[in-house]
């Protein structure tokens, strides 16, 4: 399990490389892991995170005090698989992954 850090993200090739290399399952927070080549990921959509960071930027362009805007929780989450890895580590993957998946890597 990777964590998501700025450093790990700029090494996703790495990390997935030397994953593949050790036979090692990987699971990782953004879908450009398995991108990469990586298993799976799991994890917020940056996408409606940057959205909701213009929708902040918006707010307070517009007159509001940053204190007195709520905190929020991420909503909306990415599953992605990488059937390429899976099958390069011997690994079978069960259908009802594949239907919960927003993209699967063939």
């Amino acid at each position: 399990m990777v964590g998501t850090d700025g450093f790990f993200i700029t090494r996703r090739h790495q990390l997935a490389a030397l994953a593949a290399l050790h036979a090692i399952p990987g699971v990782y927070p953004f879908p450009d892991y398995p991108t990469a080549g990586g298993l799976l990921s799991y994890g917020v959509s940056l996408m409606d995170a940057y959205r909701q960071a213009g929708v902040y930027a918006g707010r307070i362009l517009k007159g509001s005090k940053p204190a007195d805007l709520p905190i929020t929780q991420p909503t909306k989450f990415e599953f992605v698989i990488n059937v390429w890895t899976a099958k390069a580590l011997d690994l079978t993957i069960p259908p009802s992954f594949h239907l919960r998946a927003d993209k699967v890597i063939d």
